[in-house]
């Protein structure tokens, strides 16, 4: 879209309405849904998922208007190693997803519901015979343990893995996972305790973790990220929230950006898409994904393809959209 030279805008009543199927339910929906918003540098994309609220969808359309109006900082690398996601399948299944991803570590979703430790650890014990011994994985519980099952089921898998990289949100609350540290000999990540956080600026997480997720969608913004990972002062692992190409390539520009990068990052999360909206899709090659060179855009075809066709949902996106801007 054209605007007068040095004006960012967007434009907010055109803004189209995505639907695509998961391969898999992950993280409890069987269809993605979101908004792809075009402004005066490109394409933004405005998903928070259905249980958030407007206010906690606000940082999500900050980060869509970023990429849309000013886009983001020069890059430091130039391709990013990611982690394959293993939904709650299967052993099989997760051999096969592991196996055919190309990646040499692999983050397990577990704690699917409250008796499922016996499936965690199959699921565990098959992506480490796909990795072979070198591999590293890590889990994660999405706050799904108390603090005495969060410490009697990670050492559990941390045996059936032969090491565990490091456990994602064992539990729900800081003092929780400063808990958990204390009993494990596992590192512990936290990922909602920061971009759920009131403040993810102040959260004091050093006490209670060793790894940062950081997801950009959520936090307002590749520069904001930024700013939420060095107030972490923990080594950082960027993080998808389901976005398609477009969205991802913000949390792909945030990687990029920045200072240090120890660990596999987790946005190799298109595989969990039955489609996209971009023709040539931000996919992996050998356990890496190149930093694009510019901001990728909707393919017309596939936005038409995948564009939501229940005009109830449609509305109440548009709803959402006009609320959160209001917020």
């Amino acid at each position: 879209m054209s605007s007068p030279e040095g004006v960012n805008t967007v434009d907010f009543d055109g803004a189209r309405v995505y639907s695509i199927p998961m391969r898999v339910r992950f993280r409890g929906i069987a269809v993605r849904e979101g908004m792809l918003i075009e402004g005066s540098a490109g394409w933004g994309e405005f998903c928070p998922f259905a249980d958030y609220d407007d206010t906690e969808c606000g940082p999500w359309l900050a980060t869509a208007i970023e990429q849309c109006t000013i886009g983001w900082p020069p890059p430091v690398r130039d391709r990013i190693p990611i982690n394959c996601t293993v939904p709650a399948v299967g052993p099989e299944r997760a051999h096969e997803i592991t196996a055919g991803s190309g990646c040499r570590t692999a983050k397990v979703k577990v704690a699917d519901h409250p008796e499922s430790l016996g499936e965690d650890l199959a699921r565990v014990e098959a992506v480490r015979d796909a990795l072979g011994p070198a591999g590293a994985i890590r889990v994660d519980a999405n706050g799904g343990w108390d603090v005495d099952t969060a410490v009697a089921h990670i050492r559990r898998l941390d045996k059936a893995a032969s090491g565990l990289e490091y456990v994602e949100q064992p539990c729900r609350t800081i003092d929780e996972l400063a808990a958990v540290r204390r009993q494990v000999d596992v590192r512990i990540a936290a990922d909602e305790s920061i971009r759920r956080a009131e403040d993810p600026l102040r959260v004091a997480v050093a006490g209670a973790a060793d790894v940062a997720v950081i997801k950009c969608t959520p936090l307002g913004g590749v520069r904001r990220s930024l700013q939420v990972a060095e107030a972490a002062g923990l080594p950082c692992v960027v993080s998808s929230a389901l976005e398609t190409s477009v969205g991802l390539a913000a949390q792909l520009a945030l990687a990029a950006a920045l200072p240090d990068l120890e660990f596999a990052c987790g946005i190799g999360t298109l595989s969990l898409l039955e489609g996209d909206v971009v023709a040539e899709s931000l996919r992996p090659v050998d356990g890496y994904l190149p930093v694009p060179r510019r901001p990728p855009a909707p393919d017309p075809a596939l936005l038409d393809h995948y564009e939501l066709a229940d005009p109830q949902r449609v509305s109440w996106w548009r709803d959402r959209l006009r609320r959160v801007r209001a917020v």
